[in-house]
């Protein structure tokens, strides 16, 4: 089935680093506004980070100040760096469309902070 990959989670303490990075074979990320998307244990999935078609970036409140959404269009690719993790960040990551429709959701990318 076609979908979004994400990749580069992995298990940090508070306070470190983490940069994610999304790829599509078919879909041209330039086109479309992109979002990351994350599922803390037992909880919904909530939108955390998007970027449109021109660049402009749009951040949940809970994580303003330390996660940077970013594309390369050349690559193909879109990024999250991911800084000053704490341990309310803990949760599978997954990149999508910013909205409907949606393509089918990959199994993502596991982001666990803890000390």
């Amino acid at each position: 089935q076609v979908q979004f990959v994400a990749s580069g989670g992995g298990l940090v303490q508070p306070g470190e680093s983490l940069r994610l990075s999304c790829v599509h074979s078919r879909i041209s990320f330039s086109d479309y506004a992109m979002a990351w998307y994350r599922q803390p244990p037992e909880r919904q999935r909530e939108l955390v980070a998007s970027i449109s078609s021109a660049g402009d970036t749009k951040y949940a409140e809970s994580v303003k100040g330390r996660f940077t959404i970013s594309r390369d269009s050349a690559k193909n690719t879109v990024f999250l760096q991911m800084n000053s993790l704490n341990v309310e960040d803990t949760a599978v990551y997954e990149c999508n469309l910013e909205r409907p429709p949606f393509a089918a959701w990959s199994q993502g990318t596991q982001v666990t902070v803890s000390s």
